[in-house]
């Protein structure tokens, strides 16, 4: 049998879809936050020359030139640098005649220097747990291997006042090697002396103990609860509890309070604040001046006027330039053509997908979380016309301040089901019934997942017991045993 290769020609008609660079860049804007936004476009007016940011136009006022003033050009020279040199004095402070202009400001005129005052109202660098700590161990008298010892110690402590890095370790990752008996007595003189209490603590049942140790009284109830059955009292066991240590119901639960109300999982906390990234809203909505309706708009950072600087426009076109420079020239415009495309296909289909939410969970700015509706992408995109991307796009990392608070705008799309009366219900929706019912519930007789279940029919909410407990789990809410009170 043989075979035979052989190339035919032939003109076929097929429909694709290509992404173009450009189509590639306006999704990448669209996906960006205001933040994020606002840094990519300082790159891109720094490296493209034919972009700019229109600026607000501002009238300059100039004064009105006299003839026969007698000043030659000279004098006029001399003049300007002198108020140059006056302006760069009472901006950045320089010394003259052996007196800053700053003295001389408040001594004369008694005025407040507005960059002074702003930078005294700025807040300082907050002070670390290494610091906070090494500053009280050097004030602690002790011989010098062991004041080597505990600042090697605080060291290795973690931001929540932990040490989880073996003694052993510390000594020989120090040089020279400090010795372990140094070692020992530091991270016992840092337990015992260095504040907040339970600093250098090596687990949690340590971390109490330490901090119990400091309190007035006997607390012996506590001791125990914290020694031997830690974990019954998490499990809110409070009856094996009374049980194995003969004390009374009614003496654990006060124990209970003192260590839940008095001692801390997390001490290094007390000093330095975990900080929070700060969020920037994309989206503001607010409550009409007028009538109930709402205003949706976007922040400032969303909308900023770009456009092309008009010569480079010409020199693209200008015949008398060399190919080269008019090829090089041609390449940015079209860049900042481009991009000038992108960030305003953003700035119009962010505040439009805005838009459509608040019109579609307008109960949820009346009611809250409860009024939820079910909002999905797909129906979304298929009344805007664009595909689910496009929406995901839009709405990646993005925020909208309400006047409930803000919100991720993820945080509008979600499913849901049917009520008994035909109306749709948010999966966050029912999440907040399932804990307003926990929450009204008998805490000495609490509900278990079926009552809740049984509760939510009776409402026309049909859903699962495993359904419930995946929604409790979410909410940080312990089982039935547990949330039982004595």
């Amino acid at each position: 049998m043989s075979q035979a290769l052989s190339q035919v020609m032939g003109q076929y008609m097929r429909l694709e879809q290509r992404l173009t660079p450009q189509l590639i860049q306006a999704m990448d804007i669209l996906q960006l936050g205001v933040m994020a936004l606002e840094n990519r476009l300082a790159e891109e007016l720094e490296k493209n020359c034919a972009l700019e940011v229109v600026e607000d136009e501002k009238v300059a006022t100039a004064q009105p030139a006299h003839e026969g003033n007698g000043q030659s050009a000279a004098a006029e020279a001399e003049s300007e640098s002198f108020k140059r040199l006056d302006r760069l004095t009472r901006e950045y402070d320089f010394d003259i005649d052996g007196q800053s202009y700053l003295a001389r400001r408040r001594s004369d005129s008694g005025e407040r220097d507005a960059k002074m005052d702003a930078m005294a109202n700025t807040a300082s660098r907050p002070t670390s747990l290494n610091e906070y700590l090494l500053n009280q161990w050097s004030l602690i008298e002790m011989d010098e291997p062991t004041r080597r010892a505990g600042e090697a110690i605080i060291n290795f402590l973690e931001e929540d006042g932990y040490l989880r890095e073996h003694l052993d370790k510390i000594a020989d990752s120090t040089r020279p090697a400090i010795p372990m008996p140094a070692l020992e007595q530091a991270l016992a003189t840092i337990q015992q002396k260095v504040e907040p209490a339970g600093i250098g603590a090596r687990d949690y049942q340590e971390c109490l103990l330490l901090q119990l140790d400091r309190l007035p009284g006997d607390n012996q109830i506590e001791r125990t609860l914290i020694l031997h059955h830690l974990d019954d009292i998490v499990r809110n066991r409070y009856p094996a509890v009374a049980k194995a240590t003969g004390y009374g119901l009614g003496e654990i639960t006060e124990a209970v309070k003192v260590i839940t109300h008095t001692l801390h999982l997390h001490p290094g906390y007390l000093v330095v604040d975990r900080q929070v990234p700060r969020i920037n809203p994309d989206v503001i909505v607010d409550f009409a001046d007028e009538g109930g309706g709402l205003t949706v708009r976007l922040t400032r950072g969303n909308h900023p006027r770009l456009r092309v600087r008009t010569e480079y426009r010409d020199l693209a076109k200008d015949r008398a330039l060399p190919k080269e420079d008019r090829d090089f020239i041609r390449k940015h415009v079209e860049a900042a053509d481009a991009l000038t495309d992108a960030v305003n296909f953003r700035r119009h289909r962010l505040l439009e997908v805005a838009q459509r939410i608040v019109e579609r969970q307008r109960d949820f700015f009346d009611v809250g979380p409860s009024g939820l509706k079910v909002l999905r992408m797909s129906d979304l995109a298929a009344e805007l016309e664009c595909d689910p991307s496009t929406i995901s796009r839009t709405v990646a990392e993005k925020y909208m301040q309400t006047p409930r608070g803000v919100y991720p705008l993820r945080y509008f799309f979600t499913g849901g089901t049917e009520t008994g009366d035909g109306e749709s219900a948010s999966w966050d929706s029912v999440k907040v019934r399932v804990k307003e019912i926990i929450e009204q519930e008998d805490k000495k007789d609490p509900l278990n997942d079926d009552d809740i279940v049984e509760k939510l029919k009776v409402e026309g909410i049909d859903i699962s017991r495993r359904t419930v407990a995946k929604y409790r789990q979410q909410l940080d809410i312990p089982a039935a045993r547990q949330r039982r009170e004595f």
